[in-house]
């Protein structure tokens, strides 16, 4: 069983839930002493952000993620070693890059298969036809040609020409028919 969040996508309301979340992360991570990974948590407006049309939007929010990482850095109270805390600091940034490029990639394909899928119309089901005149009955009762109603409801598109059988019946006496398929037959 599969869960899923609907969230309205309008690009404004994802940006502004961003940046009051980063604004409340940088708030915490400027009280909390510097040995902690105070950093880390700015992955979520990143992940956030995928909800927005915005193609770039993750990018945007991994920048303002690494602004207030390292803002966060130079505020915090003291507290960790040096050299852990930059290396904290620097898996933070690492993570939340990663995020956006992840996430970044998978919007794009999702994108790629949302214009796959719109591109792709199928027709299924019984479709009631004609059995002499081959009209096919749409939904609403009326009586439509087989190529209008196949190039309304799917991708194809139709050309028209006659098979041998079709040919050979409708033209097969004329004169000029007989002399073509002779003029065939010695090519």
């Amino acid at each position: 069983m599969t869960i899923r969040f609907e969230f309205d996508k309008s690009d404004t309301k994802v940006t502004v839930v961003c940046l009051f979340l980063a604004i409340v992360i940088f708030i915490m991570d400027s009280l909390i002493p510097l040995g902690v990974a105070g950093g880390v948590p700015y992955i979520l407006i990143v992940l956030i952000s995928l909800w927005s049309n915005g193609k770039n939007m993750p990018v945007y929010m991994a920048i303002v993620g690494s602004v207030l990482t390292i803002a966060g850095f130079l505020v915090s109270p003291d507290g960790g070693k040096l050299w852990q805390v930059i290396f904290n600091r620097l898996l933070a940034l690492f993570a939340i890059w990663v995020a956006a490029v992840l996430g970044s990639q998978r919007m794009a394909m999702y994108d790629e298969k949302e214009k796959a899928l719109q591109e792709v119309k199928q027709l299924s089901g019984l479709l009631p036809i004609c059995a002499r005149c081959k009209k096919i009955r749409d939904d609403k009762g009326y009586w439509n040609n087989l190529e209008a109603y196949i190039e309304k409801h799917s991708n194809v598109f139709f050309s028209h020409g006659m098979c041998t059988d079709c040919s050979d019946e409708l033209y097969g006496n004329a004169g000029w028919y007989r002399k073509m398929k002779e003029k065939q037959k010695g090519e």
